[in-house]
């Protein structure tokens, strides 16, 4: 039997989700949990295992595209406005929601696969509201407030496209690759991280999945009786899509997205069998629910103001040199360290003390 295009995107999904979801469980790969870390224990480990991932997918991703095999510029990231506003707004939003949630929508599934049951209905609110704020009731706030009109609505250039113009010269794939090694030198600057195999690991292969993905979409969704719009990982709309399909299965059709949500799942729970760390759990008590329910909300709403999350646009994007994906980050962390001020000390007024704290640390 003949696969369709749709199908074989969402194996390609399945099987970079997998991977992805490997690394959350077994190592340790998460966005809160390096955030938590440097916040509040000045220990960037975790952090570099992030950065080091954003390295390695931008490193490979403008490689292929500047050997011709991606055409960057077809992606929701370089071929749309860039909604500025909802970059911030959302970014705040998402992060303070991942704060009350302890995970992004990436770490939520990962949770899933772990047996954690609170992170089904993470899973369930985010996914919905994320609809509502695409095309629903909240969708008519954000095209209303959010949405770019007139000269803002023209796509904006990537930053390599922005050094070549400014230059006045084609710089290839240079500029990407100078951050990325930026990046990736301040990772293994660090000489306790540089003895965490894990983290390295991890980091690595999130990074390359993170190329494999817009390689896949590139070259499968090339068809040109079924073409398919050119992605990488994200995990804000895939996870409405994947509730959609779930619902009418017979007559919606699968797509990258969708096969990356159900590989991230299977790849957390073998990493959790591997680890033996699966375990049933559920709310405490109706405060932790509420304040699930609550983050869940702003994630799948921020995230769509944001067009990502921490991997949409804390890696697919950046990976893809947009100016919107360093915004989004900072907006994301800010809002999750007030999120973190007000759960954890009560008030917001140590929401940059600690922060000036972990930059004043040296990393052995």
């Amino acid at each position: 039997m003949e696969l369709s295009t749709g199908a074989l995107l969402a194996l390609a999904g399945f099987g970079g989700g997998t991977v992805l979801g490997v690394a959350a469980r077994a190592g340790r790969f998460c966005a809160m949990g390096a955030l938590e870390d440097w916040f509040l224990g000045g220990d960037t480990r975790r952090l570099r295992a992030w950065a080091l991932a954003i390295a390695v997918a931008m490193a490979a991703t403008q490689v292929l595209a500047h050997a011709g095999l991606i055409d960057l510029s077809r992606s929701v990231y370089l071929g749309h406005a860039i909604p500025w506003p909802g970059a911030v707004v959302g970014g705040l939003m998402f992060g303070l929601g991942m704060a009350l949630v302890g995970t992004c929508g990436f770490g939520t599934l990962a949770r899933i696969g772990g047996g954690d049951l609170r992170a089904v209905v993470t899973f369930l609110v985010m996914g919905v509201s994320a609809y509502m704020a695409m095309g629903g009731i909240t969708g008519l706030l954000r095209r209303v407030v959010f949405e770019p009109r007139g000269a803002t609505a023209q796509p904006a250039p990537s930053l390599d496209a922005l050094v070549d113009r400014v230059a006045g010269l084609d710089t290839g794939a240079l500029p990407g690759l100078a951050v990325a090694v930026v990046l990736g030198g301040w990772a293994l600057g660090g000489g306790s991280f540089r003895q965490a195999p894990r983290l390295i690991w991890s980091g690595v292969a999130v990074g390359l999945a993170i190329a494999a993905g817009w390689l896949v979409t590139a070259r499968l969704g090339a068809d040109p009786f079924a073409p398919q719009k050119l992605e990488s990982f994200t995990f804000v709309r895939p996870l409405g899509d994947t509730i959609v399909y779930l619902m009418t299965f017979s007559g919606a059709a699968i797509t990258f997205g969708i096969g990356s949500v159900f590989g991230v799942i299977a790849g957390a729970f073998a990493g959790a069998r591997l680890k033996r760390e699966f375990r049933w759990e559920a709310c405490d008590d109706v405060r932790e629910l509420r304040r699930h329910l609550i983050g869940a909300f702003l994630m799948g709403t921020g995230g769509i103001l944001a067009y990502g999350c921490t991997v949409g646009q804390g890696l697919s994007a950046a990976s893809a040199l947009s100016l919107t994906a360093p915004v989004t980050i900072m907006a994301i962390a800010l809002g999750s360290r007030i999120g973190i001020a007000w759960l954890v000390e009560g008030d917001l007024r140590g929401v940059f003390a600690r922060v000036r704290l972990a930059f004043g640390r040296q990393d052995p």
